[in-house]
């Protein structure tokens, strides 16, 4: 069990099966983008361990580009999306490879998918190592899921709880007392 601020949490998902199933997400972009030159679009900040671990497995010619977005405050997402850093070139005829942390509600994806499509890119597929199903109230396809997990609050291996646990090797769930 560990403490970030006034919370507990303890372990959910140890960093061997993180990286079992990132290996398994990078061998079927692999196999999907093969001969392409796709641009992977990282989503900031919760998403740079995950991008790190991923990249280091894919073996294609790939681009690689990030983009930041805050939607959460404490351990709820709050519905709103804030931009805060934008894209930095254009995906127009690109094969587009989004590279996420969690999609909760799918509000965050859906604001991202259209931010994407008004540039006319090839193709969009989204890279999602958490899907929370019971949170989404968005329709939102994620063709590369790493793991299906309850609606619980998460933290570490990028994902934070208050800009705290970020660089913890494994996740860890909040213990409900």
């Amino acid at each position: 069990m560990i403490k970030i601020e006034d919370l507990d949490f303890e372990l959910f998902i140890p960093e061997d099966k993180l990286l079992i199933r990132v290996k398994e997400l990078a061998k079927a972009i692999n196999l999907d983008y093969n001969g392409k030159n796709p641009i992977l679009l990282a989503v900031l900040n919760g998403s740079f361990m995950f991008m790190s671990d991923i990249c280091k497995e894919i073996n294609l010619t790939a681009d690689v580009s990030f983009i930041k977005l805050a939607s959460y405050s404490g351990t709820k997402s709050t519905g709103n999306i804030t931009p805060l850093l934008g894209l930095s070139e254009s995906l127009k005829d690109r094969d587009v490879v989004i590279i996420e942390d969690i999609v909760d509600t799918g509000k965050s994806m859906v604001y991202l998918l259209d931010l994407i499509n008004k540039e006319n890119p090839k193709s969009v597929e989204i890279v999602s190592l958490l899907v929370k199903p019971e949170a989404l109230t968005e329709s939102v396809t994620i063709k590369y899921r790493g793991f299906d997990i309850p609606d619980l609050f998460v933290v570490g291996y990028g994902l934070d709880y208050c800009g705290k646990g970020r660089n913890l090797r494994h996740l860890y769930q909040k213990r409900e007392k």
